[in-house]
């Protein structure tokens, strides 16, 4: 694994991990079978060594994982643009690891869990939403093989 360049900069794993849980997006970037990288931002939940998300049935993401299964997951937390200094307050976290689709409770346990992120006001309106787009959907978790994080604060 390739060190943190700016090491006066690496946060702890904690420090990563709180920010992995409280970023609103992600960015997932695969490779295709042609080499050409793409970076995609989902919505997604961190939970113990996984982070889930959810997507379409088929499409350019999918056709990579299937391609290969290592992806990168960056998150960026809190900014400030600092003009002044020409720099940024900043805080991110970036993970290695490998895709995986889950099914049955770890796949409603996922679901229910981006409810509760991103929707915890209407939990029942999202369980009938689910039923609806059950079979358009699909979810996946990144398994967390390593993490690094930076910030300048």
């Amino acid at each position: 694994m390739k060190e943190v360049r700016r090491r006066d900069r690496e946060i702890t794993p904690q420090e990563s991990i709180n920010i992995l849980d409280t970023a609103e997006y992600g960015i997932l970037s695969t490779v295709s079978n042609d080499g050409q990288p793409y970076g995609v931002p989902l919505s997604y939940v961190h939970k113990g060594e996984s982070i889930y998300f959810h997507c379409a049935i088929s499409g350019h993401k999918l056709e990579n994982i299937e391609h290969n299964a290592k992806v990168s997951f960056c998150v960026v937390g809190k900014t400030k643009v600092l003009p002044d200094k020409f720099g940024t307050e900043y805080e991110s976290a970036v993970v290695f690891g490998r895709v995986s689709e889950v099914k049955g409770a770890e796949r409603n346990d996922a679901l229910l869990w981006l409810l509760e992120k991103y929707c915890s006001d209407f939990i029942e309106e999202g369980k009938r939403y689910i039923e609806q787009k059950d079979k358009i959907t699909k979810v996946f978790k990144i398994g967390i093989d390593r993490m690094s994080g930076k910030a300048r604060r």
